[in-house]
């Protein structure tokens, strides 16, 4: 049974033992020290039953940083104890105190480029991704990876908050203009629009004004034809009762000269002789009387 516990300064020589077993980088006790006394959340060790120390992890925070992170100085887990998943629960216990305790952004750290258990444990397992290589990072001039970890997003500082602000209002400063210069141009067209239809209405109103003219001139073109029409029955009207005033005229005068032939006649009668009749007078009228 191994537990995982914050580390003491009654701590720091089984640590410093473990560091000798497992790792080629050692450090002198005022490291450790240096660290516990700056950073004691920082530092766990994994504890079997026997309170033997069989692991550790030596973390800290960077201080010559503008941003707030972490860094992981050493883990190591003894040979008897490893495959048991110490290092994964060492490893995030320190990254949970950075962010509970100092606000961490990300963590850092260095690997061997020639370590290949421990590159897959910081890549696979606790998502670790390749920031930089450092070129003969190690005193035997081994190259190492400069990895890193996002444990939160970065908070905006109150100088970033403000500029931030500043930016949105006068970006809606430049909307609220653009729009009310948008809206002056659609007015515009609208005028346009609005004098173009009066503009229309008024060149109609001539060709309208042309029809009326013309429907007036077709109607006083349609009364005349129906005046002549008109004059042509009264003329006809007219000589018809010409003709019968002439009938009846003539009709008069036949009668007058018939019945001045009748009194010629009787006055033949009265002065004791018969009158030859007139060589114009019909022969019918002698035959009736």
């Amino acid at each position: 049974m191994v537990c995982i516990r914050q580390a003491t300064v009654d701590d720091l020589l089984a640590m410093q033992s473990c560091n000798l077993m497992c790792l080629p980088e050692n450090y002198q006790m005022k490291y450790y020290l240096y660290h516990i006394l700056s950073w004691p959340q920082l530092l766990y060790v994994a504890e079997d039953y026997n309170k033997k120390i069989v692991g550790y992890v030596l973390a800290k925070m960077e201080e010559e940083s503008t941003d707030c992170h972490g860094h992981i100085t050493s883990l190591a887990v003894l040979r008897t104890h490893r495959k048991l998943g110490l290092a994964t629960k060492l490893m995030s216990a320190a990254q949970r105190a950075m962010v509970e305790v100092f606000g961490a952004e990300y963590v850092s750290l260095h690997v061997r480029k020639s370590n290949r258990a421990a590159f897959h444990l910081y890549t696979e397992t606790l998502g670790y991704r390749i920031n930089d290589i450092e070129a003969k990072y190690y005193a035997d001039s081994e190259d190492a990876y400069d990895m890193r970890k996002i444990l939160k997003p970065k908070q905006p500082s109150e100088k970033d908050k403000t500029d931030k602000t500043e930016k949105e209002d006068s970006g809606s400063v430049t909307t609220s203009a653009g729009a009310g210069k948008h809206a002056g141009e659609k007015g515009e067209k609208a005028g346009a629009g609005e004098k173009g239809d009066k503009a229309g209405s008024t060149e109609r109103g001539p060709k309208g004004g042309i029809g009326e003219k013309g429907a007036a001139v077709g109607g006083e073109r349609a009364s005349d034809t129906h005046g002549g029409g008109s004059g042509t029955a009264t003329g006809a009207r007219k000589e018809v009762h010409e003709k019968d005033n002439h009938s009846s005229d003539h009709h008069h005068r036949r009668r007058h000269h018939h019945k001045g032939g009748r009194e010629e006649l009787d006055g033949g009668k009265g002065g004791g002789g018969a009158a030859k009749p007139s060589s114009d007078q019909p022969c019918g009228v002698n035959a009736v009387d």
